[in-house]
């Protein structure tokens, strides 16, 4: 099996770092192969434009879906898109590690999203959810929380952490067709002390070496 993580946090001794670790050590260990993508390390361009292809289909007005579909036809994407691209296809389980920031990814990961899944690559007319183009994939969330589990539940301020994760689980990984396995999320990590902080990885290995099975 090989597994794509798809890292975003800017600081590299944070929570997520650590998460990060963990589940590089339990999929290595188990005997698996793993890349990181390492979004801010690899100062990845989350801003979509005519920068991302190699030459134009229509100079004089830019239409994205379009020119997505002619660089798919060309092998004509940027070199970061084409890497992130050729990482994506070769993993049968990718696993996205992020903290949420107002109840939604980190604006490097919806630039991923928006540029490396790409029309014509990861998705066509007719091929979306249930006959959607990588259902021999799988996808994964795993998350860290400034807020507490009782503010991500029902009657809770943000409501329940699971629609709170839809657009990701669904509306990307349930849209390309891959099975969507239950999500890891660390609830309030700033406010926790070392022994929670502890557990929570302790349980994300265990989260980790039960998705590769």
């Amino acid at each position: 099996m090989h597994v794509l993580i798809l890292y975003a946090h800017p600081e590299p001794t944070s929570f997520c770092g650590a998460l990060r670790d963990v589940a590089v050590k339990a999929i290595t260990a188990a005997g698996h192969r793993v890349t990181v993508s390492d979004l801010y390390a690899e100062h990845f361009n989350p801003v979509a434009g005519r920068h991302d292809f190699r030459d134009d289909l229509d100079a004089a007005r830019f239409h994205y879906q379009s020119e997505q579909k002619h660089a798919v036809d060309t092998a004509g994407f940027a070199p970061d898109i084409a890497r992130e691209q050729a990482r994506f296809a070769e993993a049968d389980l990718v696993i996205t590690i992020f903290p949420l920031w107002w109840s939604g990814v980190p604006a490097i990961v919806k630039g991923w999203f928006d540029r490396v899944l790409a029309f014509g690559f990861a998705y066509v007319d007719g091929a979306r959810f249930e006959t959607g183009l990588f259902p021999h994939k799988r996808g994964m969330v795993c998350v860290t929380t400034g807020g507490t589990p009782e503010r991500f539940s029902e009657g809770g301020v943000y409501g329940p952490i699971e629609e709170v994760l839809k657009p990701v689980q669904k509306s990307v990984f349930g849209y390309l067709g891959m099975k969507v396995l239950p999500p890891f999320i660390a609830y309030a990590v700033p406010r926790v002390d070392e022994a929670a902080r502890a557990a929570y990885l302790a349980k994300w290995h265990d989260h980790v070496v039960a998705a590769l099975g």
